[in-house]
């Protein structure tokens, strides 16, 4: 895996590093078949200067979880909109080398080309792994759009410029949308059927459900608030 560039920048550093990558994402399909799906979240420490971070893969379509790989850190970069990847991206990359299977595709916590210079969460991690990836956002950033119907699987295209970005999708009936917009490697079209699919019971994906879960353990045994006989360890089958 070949460093893109260093993470000791400064806001106006960042910033250029944004509009120098983004040129370099790729919004088409580049794969046949999904056989593991990853997700990757992030968690932060209320009183340190503190964040936990886990990454799990899944089989798809059936979901089994096959990995699991976490870590922890001090926080990198100050808070910044639209410049999460410099807080959580290191931490991501850190973990996604310690997992003994490489996913298909990664979902992560974030947004993807939905972002005020295009250059989200998603596209970045994706371009530096060099991985199909999605953006899965709870919450608008930026882009216009109309609301989806109230559906399961019903969608509205987010467009900026002019531009399809990504799309605002019901996960299930009568709960709030998710924001999705693709990574790198891979379409609007292909990040919304493969969030849908892995979608069962909840709003959220269960890779990202299941990561979420990974990060509040670690985070509860760092912080002293988890039984002795719990223990984080990548694991496959």
């Amino acid at each position: 895996m070949k460093p893109l560039h260093s993470w000791k920048v400064s806001v106006e550093e960042a910033i250029q590093v944004q509009e120098t990558l983004r040129d370099r994402v790729i919004l088409e399909k580049t794969f046949s078949k999904v056989r593991t799906i990853g997700g990757g979240d992030v968690a932060y420490s209320k009183n340190r200067n503190l964040l936990f971070g886990a990454i799990v893969v899944l089989t798809f379509p059936k979901l089994e979880t096959v990995d699991v790989a976490t870590a922890d850190g001090e926080i990198p970069f100050p808070y910044m909109p639209g410049l999460l990847s410099f807080r959580e991206a290191p931490i991501l990359i850190d973990i996604f080398q310690k997992l003994k299977i490489r996913p298909d595709v990664m979902i992560f916590d974030g947004q993807g080309i939905v972002h005020p210079r295009g250059f989200g969460l998603a596209s970045h991690l994706g371009l530096w792994l060099d991985l199909p990836s999605i953006g899965c956002a709870k919450t608008h950033l930026t882009g216009e759009f109309t609301s989806p119907g109230l559906s399961k699987g019903s969608f509205e295209l987010i467009r900026k410029n002019g531009k399809e970005v990504g799309a605002v999708l019901k996960t299930k009936d009568k709960i709030k949308p998710l924001f999705i917009s693709p990574g790198h490697r891979i379409d609007i079209e292909t990040s919304i059927r493969l969030i849908l699919a892995t979608c069962k019971a909840f709003r959220i994906p269960e890779p990202l459900r299941r990561a979420d879960h990974f990060t509040r353990l670690l985070k509860r045994q760092i912080e002293g608030n988890c039984p002795p006989s719990f223990s984080l360890t990548s694991s496959t089958p």
